[in-house]
């Protein structure tokens, strides 16, 4: 493994890491638009994930589509409304923050 490289910018500490990253998706039963952005918000504030930004798109017949860019990569989700389901899309370069909402997402099915 390579050597960790911290650099100061702006009070902020970045660290170069190892290119490596890390995936998880899945299926949720909640479709409710205000509902899947707070417990998502939650969900990544408690796994200790750093949002950047977030955009969404809700589509005018059926359906929504949210983005968050993470310090540590992004989440993303997709709801088929009609289908009561939404795919939900992780990928992160951490992989402790990345299992610990693993297993918060399972153990809330």
């Amino acid at each position: 493994m390579g050597h960790l490289l911290t650099m100061e910018n702006n009070n902020e500490k970045y660290i170069a890491l190892k290119a490596e990253m890390f995936d998880f998706n899945t299926w949720l039963t909640i479709t409710g638009v205000e509902q899947l952005k707070d417990k998502i918000n939650v969900l990544l504030k408690d796994c200790g994930f750093n949002i950047v930004n977030f955009i969404e798109h809700e589509f005018p017949i059926k359906g929504y589509t949210a983005v968050w860019l993470l310090a540590e990569s992004h989440l993303a989700i997709h709801t088929f409304p009609d289908q009561e389901k939404t795919y939900l899309q992780i990928s992160s370069c951490n992989e402790n923050k990345l299992s610990l909402l693993k297993k918060k997402l399972i153990a809330r099915r």
